[in-house]
């Protein structure tokens, strides 16, 4: 049975994506398609906060594309040297909060520690902020355009100064429509992702039949306890 799952691959440590890894595991032929992609913004305004650490009490990061806005501050501006050899220093020197393990990675390679990791998400890393943060300069947040208001309302509830700027957004990915039509060429039925959350991961493959196989209607009760582990905690599509 062939399996189009609407997502951006990701490579586990092994060097497969991970749904693609268990579909084949139970015989299941898997095709990713992406269906968003991320426009970055403000990388300049970026660049120039990233500059100044002095004016700031420390970073929160809360995904990993915002992680990435940092790194293409970085390369476009030429700044990975003088990132080595002063800047990170003076970060490392702050506290740096973040969501989630696969954040926190990112974040480490590029040579901060950081800490909330464990947290789980932004209401929970808001509480550990609120009872440790204790600084009169702000905190600097780049995040999406559709950034959740819980952690900086936490934030200003307690009188945490935070500085947020929009880094990046989501966007249609450009290749969508021509990837899908071509696809719904060979085959006849899709296989979808609607949802993954936490322990909701079970609900989220669900298979509507096309012209040949308008019987069938396949919902698969259980995706494998080890995948829970690698989902991503939100929706999809």
């Amino acid at each position: 049975m062939k399996v189009l799952l609407l997502k951006d691959a990701k490579e586990d440590d092994g060097g497969q994506d991970p749904y693609i890894r268990e579909l084949g595991f139970c015989g299941l032929d898997a095709t990713l398609i992406p269906v968003l992609s991320f426009e970055f913004l403000a990388l300049p305004s970026l660049s120039e906060k990233l500059s100044q650490p002095e004016r700031y009490g420390g970073l929160i990061f809360t995904s990993p594309r915002a992680v990435d806005a940092v790194e293409l501050c970085l390369q476009r501006d030429s700044k990975a040297r003088v990132w080595t050899e002063s800047l990170k220093g003076k970060w490392n020197a702050k506290s740096v909060y973040v969501v989630g393990n696969a954040t926190a990675s990112l974040v480490n390679k590029m040579g901060l520690d950081t800490e909330g990791e464990n947290c789980g998400n932004a209401e929970k890393l808001a509480e550990y902020i609120c009872s440790r943060e204790s600084s009169a300069l702000p905190l600097l947040f780049p995040c999406g355009a559709l950034r959740g208001e819980i952690l900086p309302k936490m934030l200003k509830d307690k009188g945490i100064p935070l500085e947020s700027l929009t880094v990046y957004q989501k966007t249609p990915h450009p290749g969508i429509q021509v990837n899908l039509t071509s696809y719904y060429s060979e085959q006849t039925w899709l296989a979808r992702f609607l949802r993954i959350k936490g322990d909701s991961v079970h609900q989220v493959l669900h298979a509507a039949p096309g012209p040949r196989h308008a019987s069938q209607h396949h919902i698969f009760q259980s995706l494998w306890p080890r995948l829970q582990s690698e989902a991503y905690s939100r929706v999809i599509w």
